[in-house]
């Protein structure tokens, strides 16, 4: 009961925001808090170090649906109920509204050359049609002045967003089979390949792999060959008794490892080898990990969690084996 009193707390004060149509993950977490029993943690504990708690570093007053941060330590956030883009430019800093309300309500990544990739679309309407009506688009983010231009469009309600190392940008469509695909010469691609329920995705260090959640009805991580999309393997499973786990965004460490974050389970997960083992556990309705970059700000080796409730906390327990100590702290 404990639990689900939590998950009740956290998702009522999400949904103090304007008046929107409600994404399906949040009405699944709802659900699954309800109905899921205790924590099993079938995931064993990745480290059986201590580490100490996560330290909330930032707060904006919306549901967080990604994070990423640029060379510079700056973290860019997307806001799912105002559509906006915030910029944090340290720990502790107030979050400054980039841009106004332009539908950045999916996923966020950094391109080299420092510009923002936003996805749009990530509403209950798209994510139920995207499939069908792949009208959404991928937005273009001067990090500095907040100018928007339109990167790509004919892409699913787009909630995740990946960069390979050649620029070739994919996407997920929660609700739908899709992962679209835009070449670096802007070719769109709505259904590049299919994974049912697709949610966080990332790209292996090499390009050569596409990770991607599949969030229900089976969660379980997939790998799809970038050479080969039609033929996406199933790499792990969840446990039955985190089949209600929700997990959502994703990203990876130093080493490529896939990290993993969770809406009811409250977990961070992490692949090692072929399994899968439990980073932090009590941070609920999670959408987000990433890590920091430079030697400043939200720096490198260190990371960081968003949420439905806009808390974006450090994790110390998923830090770089030279990061572990010392956490930021909020002001």
């Amino acid at each position: 009961m404990k639990r689900n009193t939590k998950l009740s707390r956290v998702l009522r004060a999400a949904l103090r925001g304007p008046r929107r149509a409600i994404a399906p993950a949040v009405v699944l977490a709802a659900a699954a808090g309800v109905l899921a029993p205790a924590p099993a943690y079938a995931a064993p504990t990745c480290d059986a170090r201590r580490s100490a708690p996560p330290v909330e570093v930032a707060h904006i007053s919306d549901w967080v649906e990604s994070i990423a941060v640029d060379k510079r330590g700056r973290m860019f956030a997307t806001a799912y109920f105002t559509g906006r883009v915030y910029r944090i430019d340290a720990p502790g800093s107030t979050p400054v509204p980039l841009t106004g309300n332009i539908g950045a309500n999916g996923g966020i990544v950094v391109r080299e050359d420092g510009r923002l990739l936003v996805g749009t679309g990530n509403d209950a309407l798209h994510s139920l049609t995207g499939d069908v009506l792949p009208l959404s688009k991928l937005l273009l983010v001067d990090p500095e002045s907040g100018q928007v231009s339109t990167y790509a469009s004919g892409l699913g309600g787009i909630d995740g967003v990946a960069l390979a190392p050649d620029g070739t940008v994919y996407t997920t469509t929660v609700g739908g089979r899709s992962v679209g695909r835009v070449t670096p010469d802007g070719r769109v691609d709505p259904s590049w390949a299919q994974v049912r329920q697709p949610n966080g995705i990332a790209v292996s260090p090499d390009g050569t792999q596409v990770y991607v959640i599949q969030t229900t009805v089976a969660p379980g991580l997939y790998r799809i060959p970038a050479d080969d999309p039609a033929h996406p393997r199933r790499w792990i499973s969840a446990a039955p008794s985190d089949a209600l786990a929700l997990p959502d965004g994703l990203t990876l460490d130093g080493r490529g490892r896939p990290l993993i974050a969770t809406h009811a389970a409250g977990q961070i997960w992490r692949v090692e080898g072929d399994s899968l083992c439990t980073v932090e556990s009590g941070l609920y309705l999670s959408t987000q990990i990433t890590y920091g970059h430079g030697d400043r700000g939200f720096s490198t080796g260190k990371l960081y969690r968003s949420g439905v409730n806009g808390k974006i906390y450090e994790v110390p327990a998923g830090a770089e084996p030279d990061q572990r100590a010392g956490a930021s702290t909020i002001r």
